[in-house]
């Protein structure tokens, strides 16, 4: 037996995004975003309201970044999507966050999150805030590398659980992709 929920946003698991940008005088903002994700080779599309600080920032900069959030800064991820950055103008600085300028788009790398997506803006529908970005470069600290590729045991993401508003970390590995269902053939 199964029980109806009608349509709601729940999906497993759902990435916990971490986007920052400057503003026009090279300050970072930054914000949590639980609604996106990869849809093509080389782009992102994340669901941002037009009101947020930073999403006027991406729009005026035409760039951004997108780290993934971790267990390690759970609680500076958390507090940039429950605090406004039209309402506190060092909300980078109060989640502990350092900046660093991207090599490759004029966006803000966060030092203290270890992977980050480095996008071009694209697109933004005001209509659904579907923002669209492509994907510039992957970076990743070596400290959550292992030969040479990252680690997620070592990353250690967020995903949020909508339906009970947790943070979940990815668990354990169960399996070989684009192997294990070999045996069914």
């Amino acid at each position: 037996m199964r029980k109806n929920f009608a349509a709601k946003s729940w999906l497993y698991p759902m990435p916990v995004l971490i986007v920052a940008a400057y503003d026009e005088n090279g300050k970072p903002n930054v914000m949590n975003a639980a609604w996106g994700g990869i849809f093509t080779d080389e782009h992102i599309g994340i669901c941002l309201s037009e009101g947020h600080k930073t999403t006027q920032n991406i729009v005026l900069t035409k760039s951004f970044t997108v780290s993934v959030g971790t267990v390690e800064q759970l609680d500076a991820c958390d507090y940039v999507g429950i605090v406004s950055g039209n309402n506190e103008p060092e909300k980078f600085t109060k989640a502990g966050f350092h900046a660093k300028k991207s090599e490759f788009v004029n966006a803000p790398l966060i030092e203290e999150l270890p992977m980050t997506l480095e996008c071009e803006f694209v697109s933004y529908d005001e209509d659904s805030n579907h923002l669209v970005g492509r994907i510039v470069n992957i970076s990743a600290d070596e400290r959550i590398l292992t030969d040479g590729k990252i680690d997620v045991g070592k990353l250690r993401p967020l995903t949020y659980d909508p339906i009970n508003n947790y943070y979940m970390e990815l668990g354990a590995k169960v399996g070989k992709a684009f192997s294990d269902g070999k045996k069914l053939k």
